[in-house]
């Protein structure tokens, strides 16, 4: 068992949760989100998902939903710097 899968153990238990927690898939998720997104979207992407799934939504239906919309989730231009003197 790997540092990640016993601390996700060990919160399950803390918080008495006895749902199955997917952690490669998770992962998964966080990481299409950071990037195709941005990386603060990683985190708070598995927050919406786990809150969906504490609203009643099926896991793998809103797991699939969320990753199709991170996939597909438009590339955002660069912003160039501003070349102001001061």
């Amino acid at each position: 068992m790997s540092n990640t899968e016993e601390w996700v153990a060990a919160v399950r238990q803390e918080l008495g949760l006895d749902t199955p927690v997917d952690v490669p898939a998770l992962l998964d998720l966080a990481k299409v989100a950071a990037h195709q997104i941005e990386r603060p979207a990683a985190p708070l992407t598995t927050y919406l998902l786990g809150y969906a799934v504490g609203q009643g939504k099926d896991p793998r239906a809103a797991l699939e939903q969320i990753t199709e919309l991170a996939q597909n989730w438009p590339p955002r231009e660069p912003v160039a710097p501003e070349s102001g003197q001061n």
